[in-house]
């Protein structure tokens, strides 16, 4: 029987607990993921494509049929790259849609073959987005509710990096 991988594209910049619930229950969809960290981008990051990989990596090592890789490339190609169809994207909240929904669609143009599977978050984790933890960790708040003990260590680190070298 064909194995069915899907592809979970996006910069995680950081990886907040509502990725992690969206890559968890994806698992019960498909027999594998792909983490797709996006090199090149329109948004600016706070971690190197790098250390996004990094660290997915130390967060999902439970999961023996997930890979986590970076991609430069329009999306489409690279599900060819991979030999599958399928994208999987998370939607936290109705705003979300419109954007995923016209991507959505640009694919398909792409490449008519694609299907984009779209899975609600869990509740707890609608109001979670990679740019609000960004601003609260480079307030000092605190980030447990939003991603783990090992993503918000990274962050406290790269803000107290930046912090040192404003201060010089």
């Amino acid at each position: 029987m064909a194995r069915h991988i899907a592809v979970y594209p996006g910069t995680f910049d950081p990886i907040t607990r509502g990725h992690l619930d969206v890559i968890a229950r994806g698992l019960k969809l498909f027999d594998g993921l792909i983490i797709a960290v996006a090199e090149s981008t329109t948004k600016r990051t706070l971690f190197s494509v790098e250390e996004r990989v990094e660290m997915i990596k130390g967060e999902i090592k439970k999961y023996s049929n997930v890979k986590v890789e970076s991609f430069n490339c329009l999306l489409v190609d690279y599900l060819k790259k991979k030999k599958t169809k399928t994208i999987l994207r998370g939607l936290r909240v109705v705003s979300d849609f419109e954007h995923e929904f016209q991507m959505a669609l640009t694919n398909r143009k792409l490449d008519p073959q694609i299907e984009t599977v779209f899975m609600m978050t869990a509740e707890n984790y609608a109001p979670i987005s990679s740019r609000f933890v960004k601003e609260i960790a480079m307030l000092g708040g605190d980030l447990r509710a939003f991603v783990t003990p090992g993503v918000a260590r990274r962050l406290k680190e790269k803000f107290r990096k930046s912090r040192s070298r404003a201060d010089v």
